[in-house]
């Protein structure tokens, strides 16, 4: 059964790469996971609409962290900031992977 990872960022770009680099990790290691970017302040939104299994907060909205953790009912995690400057999709995708057992 497919998870569905949820990445958010101030407006949705910075993550739009790391969530290709986390697909083709996903594919490397035969994991059916469903990825998607979206920026920050529409995450009630996007919760609804798709029904992610995890989100990741981008380093640069972490202070929106305990906001967001009271909105949604999923577990809410921030990147951390050197994952996420090399975009280094293996150790986020673990993260996320992790979050959901």
């Amino acid at each position: 059964m497919s998870k569905t990872i949820m990445l958010a960022c101030a407006g949705g770009m910075s993550t739009s790469l790391l969530v290709t680099k986390m697909e083709k990790a996903a594919v490397e290691r035969n994991i059916d996971v469903s990825i998607f970017a979206t920026a920050g302040s529409i995450i009630p939104d996007e919760c609804k609409k798709y029904h992610p299994d995890v989100i990741l907060l981008g380093p640069q909205i972490q202070y929106m962290y305990h906001l967001v953790i009271k909105e949604v009912d999923v577990p809410v995690s921030v990147i951390d900031m050197r994952d996420f400057g090399t975009m280094n999709g293996e150790k986020v995708l673990d993260l996320a992977l992790s979050m959901m057992k």
